[in-house]
């Protein structure tokens, strides 16, 4: 793959795919608390909810790999815009969801199409994120201010997708909610095919698919750290404190239920887009401009030890107070607001190092490993989400976090600079 023929070509190209990405992440975000909280409804337990979105993270991973050879031998612009369509296809099948089918076809059913929005989920990520090593410039710490302005601008619009899905459930039910999603998105895809501008590269026909496994000793610890790293979120986000909060929240009425959807998807739209914004000023509070590739390294190891100690004391919070005590529940607001923080500064500073590990002419092929790790970690997470807490409870959940970020850290502290590497 080669770099963008100019400067203003690859800005313009780097402008038009963080659009699209946007478009793709609200309607991501709106999507996964249309149906966490649909299925709540309708009954599902947390162990139920979580299968719900175990094929979204398989296909994830499958996608990945393939991916990765796919933009290398088809083109970036290729792969973003499969993910588009993919997603718009996911969107008009869930809105055919009959509530009349029993339960067992409806689970079997949205976790096939749920496994469809997950593989363009990672089309479109794969492309934005492999772009950006491409088209950033290479002077000082621009890769790390594109990749996280890309980054922490996608997590802030994904945030603002859960308020989106919590709000459109509650005023325009399920069925339309998708179909509308799904009508804004074929014309956001209709406008990206159109006036995409030149700068992204075009695939190379040699491209092998063996090629996608990394012998990097670097790049595959950073995919060990990436793994606990997400599936430590997830462990708490994808189950365990939506359903404690609706618990908390809703007194069982339709009213009750409205009010409930409206402060949980609040919540979690805040937290996504506060991570985001925190992501995106990463570099600025990492004083990455004045430190080498070295200094980062090290960083992602101490900030990854820091993050444990969040997870760690809020098990000890909620193993000590009943769970249905006001004050626990806004210690636990305050406490996942502070991890949100830490978190993003992790999340960010990974998101830098896989570029910086990776060359260009295999770009695609590592970041698709890497993410490949990433939906390993969302995977892992989910499963243990719906699990821990039906075992254990939210202590269980935020227990189960601490532990894997401990192992991120240890991961992450295997990343070193190779002798050849500068950042000058």
């Amino acid at each position: 793959m080669t770099r963008a023929p100019s400067e203003r070509g690859g800005l313009s190209a780097y402008i038009a795919v963080t659009a699209a990405y946007w478009a793709f992440m609200l309607t991501d975000g709106a999507l996964r608390m249309l149906v966490l909280l649909h299925f709540h409804m309708m009954g599902f337990s947390p162990v139920q909810l979580a299968y719900l979105f175990v094929l979204y993270e398989v296909a994830g991973m499958v996608t990945n790999l393939s991916a990765g050879w796919i933009a290398a031998r088809f083109g970036l612009a290729a792969t973003l815009y499969a993910g588009l369509a993919l997603q718009v296809g996911a969107l008009v099948a869930l809105s055919q969801l009959d509530p009349g089918w029993q339960i067992a076809t409806s689970v079997v059913f949205v976790m096939i199409v749920q496994g469809l929005s997950g593989v363009a989920k990672d089309l479109a990520k794969m492309s934005s994120k492999s772009a950006v090593k491409l088209l950033a410039p290479k002077e000082g710490d621009g890769l790390f201010r594109w990749v996280a302005l890309l980054t922490g601008s996608k997590n802030a619009v994904k945030g603002i997708g859960f308020l989106l899905g919590a709000v459109l459930l509650a005023l325009a039910g399920f069925s339309a909610a998708t179909l509308g999603m799904a009508a804004i998105l074929a014309v956001i895809l209709l406008a990206v095919l159109v006036a995409m501008p030149a700068g992204l590269p075009k695939g190379r026909k040699g491209a092998k698919f063996s090629e996608v496994f990394s012998k990097s000793t670097n790049i595959n610890w950073l995919s060990v750290a990436r793994v606990f790293l997400f599936g430590a979120r997830d462990v708490w986000f994808v189950v365990g404190i939506p359903v404690y909060f609706y618990a908390v929240l809703s007194d069982g009425s339709e009213a009750g239920n409205r009010a409930a959807f409206f402060m949980i998807g609040g919540f979690m739209a805040a937290w996504i887009v506060f991570y985001g914004a925190i992501q995106a000023s990463a570099p600025h509070l990492l004083r990455a401009a004045s430190r080498d590739e070295g200094d980062l390294i090290a960083a992602a190891r101490n900030w990854a030890a820091l993050l444990a100690i969040v997870p760690a004391l809020l098990t000890i919070a909620t193993l000590m107070a009943n769970e249905s005590a006001p004050w626990l529940t806004i210690v636990l607001v305050v406490g996942l607001l502070v991890f949100g923080a830490l978190f993003a500064v992790n999340s960010s500073l990974h998101s830098y190092l896989i570029l910086a590990f990776s060359r260009d002419e295999r770009v695609t092929m590592d970041v698709g490993f890497y993410y490949m790790a990433n939906a390993a970690g969302r995977l892992l997470g989910t499963l243990l989400s719906g699990l821990t807490y039906q075992v254990g409870g939210v202590p269980a959940c935020l227990g189960t976090a601490a532990v894997m970020i401990a192992l991120s850290a240890l991961a992450a502290g295997q990343l070193h600079m190779a002798p050849t590497r500068s950042r000058t």
